[in-house]
C-alpha cells in the first residue's frame, strides 16, 4: 500500500533538495526524521514537513502504525521559476532564475524486522 504527500513550489533550488533527499532515501520513517532533524541545511525543513505529512496521512487515513512504515521513494522535480534581473553596467541587464520545488514523498507498510 503506497501512502502519498507533495508539497508544491517550495522556494528552494531542486538541486539543492535532491542532496537532501539522498539521504534520506529507503530509510525507515523514523531514521529518516532523525537524519533530517541533524542536518544544516535549509531544505531538511521542507523534506521534514512533507515526510510528517505523508505519515500523517498514513496514520489517520490509512490506520497503519508508524513503526511499520518505511521511505519507498522521494521524487524532487522542478517547479515555477521566477524570472529576475540584475542590473549591470551601461544599462544592460544579466536575468536569472530564481528556482522552485515539487516534494513529492512515497511511504510504503512494511512487514517484519525489514528497514
Amino acid at each position: 500500500m503506497e501512502i502519498k504527500a507533495e508539497s508544491h513550489n517550495v522556494r528552494i533550488s531542486p538541486r539543492k533538495v535532491r542532496l537532501i533527499a539522498d539521504a534520506i532515501r529507503e530509510h525507515s520513517v523514523q531514521e529518516a526524521l532523525r537524519i533530517l532533524s541533524v542536518l544544516y541545511k535549509r531544505a531538511g525543513g521542507a523534506l521534514q514537513k512533507t515526510l510528517k505529512s505523508a505519515i500523517a496521512n498514513a496514520v489517520n487515513n490509512k490506520k497503519l502504525k508508524e513503526e511499520n512504515l518505511r521511505i519507498k521513494s522521494i521524487e524532487i522535480g522542478g517547479g515555477m521559476a521566477l524570472k529576475r534581473y540584475h542590473p549591470s553596467t551601461r544599462g544592460r541587464m544579466h536575468p536569472y532564475k530564481k528556482r522552485a520545488s515539487h516534494i513529492k514523498v512515497i511511504l510504503e507498510e512494511v512487514h517484519g524486522t525489514k528497514n
